[in-house]
């Protein structure tokens, strides 16, 4: 048996779009509200997640938003040797306006729009929906530069992403513009048939879940997203079973994944013990319970 293709057909469409965007305007709003009390105006407010990349399915509520401060940022330059760091801090002494300082800012800023339904989360703010308002997370962070070459200020390379605190004040840096960027030259490259796809994987999750195949929260949509960025555009072609067809045939004769990597090609997408990267049992586990509901439906 095979999924059939009317349920695929439904599983490609897209989830709340009128809600969502009245959501996140409401949310931006406050957030360049004139009254917000940061330091200086020098950020910037954008959509991350499934929403901003039109791959949301209607079983995904939560519109992400991300706050980033441009007047300071967090670096990596401790990776890179002695004489480039020195380079480095000769030109870019400590900043003073303080992440903490800023996530607080924020924090006020949205408790004066939203009040009460403001609440704290490990790794965003959290913003609980209403009738008129779905769930909304506002990541705050600092920009991010990975470096590659630091010699001066005219001579230097890096990659700029944004970086966040969880609760536990672990720092993560991710690339969400770049993310964006290359799922929608994949979109392009696969004749507008990625994002699709991708809603499709993310719905097959949700069957994964309720048929106890894979625990909740181990198929993140980020990641999923990121595994359909590696399988090679031309398996992108026919209906909608011809296509879920090859991408997991695909997975499955590929039996080496250590070098797909994250769709912002920053990062592996299959590593231990790190926040960027998907855990290897996770992701092998979704792929083979994605081979079990199609062989099995």
């Amino acid at each position: 048996m095979t999924i059939p293709l009317a349920q695929l057909q439904t599983w490609s469409g897209q989830g709340s779009i009128t809600q969502s965007k009245n959501t996140y305007a409401s949310v931006k709003a406050a957030l360049e509200s004139a009254n917000a009390t940061y330091t200086d105006r020098n950020f910037k407010v954008f959509l991350q997640g499934s929403y901003g990349n039109d791959t949301n399915i209607y079983a995904e509520s939560d519109v992400d938003v991300v706050i980033r401060y441009d007047g300071a940022f967090f670096h990596d330059i401790n990776e890179r040797p002695a004489d480039e760091q020195a380079a480095f801090n000769a030109n870019y002494p400590n900043g003073t306006y303080f992440y903490d300082d800023f996530k607080e800012h924020v924090r006020q800023a949205l408790r004066a729009k939203f009040g009460d339904a403001v609440k704290p989360g490990v790794k965003a703010i959290r913003i609980e929906g209403d009738d008129n308002r779905r769930n909304a997370d506002v990541i705050v962070a600092f920009e991010y530069r990975r470096y590659y070459r630091f010699n001066a200020s005219y001579d230097e390379s890096h990659v700029t992403g944004m970086c966040f605190a969880a609760s536990d004040s672990t720092r993560i840096a991710n690339y969400p513009e770049q993310h964006s960027k290359k799922l929608t030259a994949k979109h392009q490259a696969t004749g507008n048939k990625f994002k699709p796809l991708a809603r499709i994987f993310k719905n097959m999750r949700s069957r994964l879940i309720d048929d106890s195949l894979i625990a909740k929260g181990t198929a993140p949509s980020y990641y999923i997203e990121g595994l359909l960025y590696n399988v090679p555009n031309e398996k992108f072609v026919g209906d909608y079973q011809d296509m879920s067809l090859n991408i997991l045939n695909w997975l499955y004769e590929t039996t080496d994944r250590t070098e797909f990597v994250c769709a912002n090609e920053q990062y592996y997408l299959l590593r231990d013990n790190t926040h960027t990267c998907w855990a290897c049992a996770e992701g092998e586990n979704f792929i083979d319970a994605a081979i079990q509901l199609w062989n099995e439906w």
